[in-house]
């Protein structure tokens, strides 16, 4: 079956992929428009294969909302220009959508499921955009929440918090809870607390940091003679310290370093004439723990040219 440039065009604008893959597709399929569809899926995959040993620690992290339900999701790619890519962005929010509305147990489990808006699942998706894109792209990790949730993503995407809260569905339409809870999602994205308050950080925690502490006293020659009683005075102070530095609800508020966070909560909900309390917090942040790809620039270029 014989095909025309304005096929090449079609397949193109169908796909994303560039004109001579198309035509190669088209050449293969002898002209069958389906047919070529199936092979630049099938060298997707093999592409993606190829590329899936390359590092991938740039990318997005973000949020999305749904009613009661809030996702929050990493997606990873090559390089940070992805991140500006209407393609692999769109496709971001689509996989985003699908959590929301299938709630997948793990990763491997929303490879399986069906990309919302598609008839095919998002492994398939994901292995054509790694061929229309050219990186390798995957999806790290999310995290679903219910309830009352607020927001806020930093940076175009480098970080992304969802905090949760007990109040009322009355108090949480206001925009005073809005303008709170995101003032609190901030207060998580440039602060990264450890634990959301004195409660949850654990007891060995806190007695590794007595011993760090006591060890240091013992060895200031000024400190070691205090009495035992004078030195757990002052580790009491300094584990205060911790907590305030450490623990969400306990730090300095960011915008008003008269207010610890828990008490502009609890002036908010005061203000409101109701109670509100932050539940927990999910904070991801783009590539964290992941091994970024460092070349020297003068070796890279040399081996540009020895190519």
């Amino acid at each position: 079956m014989a095909f025309t440039a304005a096929d090449v065009k079609a397949l193109r604008e169908k796909t994303g992929v560039g004109m001579m893959e198309c035509k190669k597709a088209l050449t293969e399929a002898d002209g069958d428009m389906d047919r070529a569809i199936d092979v630049l899926r099938e060298r997707g995959l093999a592409a993606s294969e190829k590329k899936a040993s390359r590092i991938a620690a740039e990318g997005v992290v973000t949020v999305y909302s749904e009613g009661a339900t809030s996702v929050a999701l990493e997606v990873n790619a090559e390089s940070d220009f992805v991140a500006k890519n209407d393609v692999f962005n769109q496709f971001v929010l689509d996989v985003a959508k699908t959590i929301a509305a299938n709630s997948p147990a793990d990763v491997d489990a929303l490879l399986a499921d069906k990309l919302i808006g598609t008839d095919r699942t998002v492994q398939e998706n994901l292995q054509d955009k790694v061929l229309q894109i050219g990186e390798n792209i995957k999806i790290r990790r999310f995290e679903i929440v219910k309830g009352h949730t607020a927001s806020y993503i930093h940076g175009g995407g480098s970080v992304a918090v969802i905090v949760t809260f007990d109040t009322t569905d009355e108090i949480a339409a206001t925009d005073e809870f809005k303008a709170m809870g995101k003032d609190v999602a901030m207060q998580v994205a440039a602060m990264s607390p450890a634990y959301l308050d004195k409660d949850a950080v654990p007891a060995n925690v806190i007695d590794h940091e007595k011993e760090i502490l006591l060890a240091q006293m013992n060895e200031d020659p000024k400190m070691a003679s205090k009495p035992e009683m004078v030195k757990e005075k002052i580790i009491s102070g300094k584990i205060s310290k911790y907590y305030d530095e450490n623990c969400l609800v306990c730090q300095d508020f960011v915008k008003d370093g008269d207010l610890t966070v828990g008490k502009y909560i609890e002036k908010v909900a005061k203000d409101l004439g109701s109670e509100i309390k932050a539940t927990g917090y999910i904070r991801y942040a783009k590539g964290e723990g992941l091994e970024k790809k460092s070349e020297n620039f003068a070796d890279e270029v040399a081996g540009m040219m020895n190519k």
